[in-house]
């Protein structure tokens, strides 16, 4: 089996625990659906937030709403805070053992954060 990364991102409507939480849900969630991903085939995910998102860990929402990944080492870190670039922005990157091939996964990017990838959101 082959392990295979899978990337996404979304924007949050607000700095609050609230909008972050909906926001990793609703990416988790399509990322699940348009990837048919195993829980117990997650090797791990990495979440990253813009600067401008203080108030909530996204690895604890995850954690929380998908019991399943009780047992899947998650992170978070700060993303390089760039002139210009998207604000209020949560990305993940998972990383599955599968059989798909590399053209085969699907990445997901939601709401603003669809102009990070204009090449994959039209998949």
């Amino acid at each position: 089996m082959l392990q295979r990364g899978i990337r996404g991102a979304i924007t949050a409507e607000e700095n609050t625990s609230e909008s972050v939480k909906e926001a990793v849900i609703e990416l988790i969630n399509e990322i699940n659906k348009r990837n048919n991903i195993n829980p117990s085939d997650i090797v791990s995910a990495v979440f990253s937030m813009t600067k401008d998102l203080d108030c909530a860990y996204p690895a604890k929402f995850a954690r929380e709403h998908f019991k399943e990944w009780q047992y899947v080492p998650m992170m978070c870190f700060s993303e390089l805070d760039i002139k210009g670039s998207l604000q209020k922005c949560i990305r993940i990157l998972i990383t599955v053992n599968t059989e798909a091939n590399q053209k085969d996964i699907n990445h997901v990017y939601l709401k603003d954060a669809q102009i990070l990838r204009k090449d994959l959101t039209n998949k």
